[in-house]
């Protein structure tokens, strides 16, 4: 769990994802191609920080209707008791389901919890 007093901005359009990650990805997939068994995006790695999580992307590619998109590999969630954590976009979708449930709007927009 990670506390902190600082925002934490996530990749949620093309021009916001890191170049470098972006070019090991492209590089990765060109050389390896059908031989993957998973993304280079959706990879699980337990050793990087929490800011470090908040920028890994999963999906950064034009979708069938040709808008671009861009898909965080995990998103940061502030719990009630003001701790945050990563959770990863498939094997935390079910808990990913279950905070957003749990978050409800007040009358002025704030997030209020369950």
């Amino acid at each position: 769990m990670h506390q902190s007093n600082q925002e934490i901005k996530q990749p949620m359009a093309p021009e916001e994802v890191d170049p470098q990650q972006k070019q090991e990805q492209k590089e990765e997939l060109e050389a390896r191609g059908n031989n993957l068994t998973i993304n280079p995006g959706d990879r699980i790695d337990e050793s990087k920080s929490l800011e470090e999580k908040a920028k890994q992307v999963a999906v950064d590619a034009p979708d069938i209707t040709g808008d671009h998109i861009v898909v965080p590999t995990y998103f940061v969630v502030d719990e009630p008791d003001g701790e945050q954590k990563a959770l990863h976009h498939v094997k935390d979708a079910e808990e990913i389901s279950d905070v957003i449930r749990q978050a409800r709007m007040d009358e002025n927009g704030e997030r209020t919890w369950r």
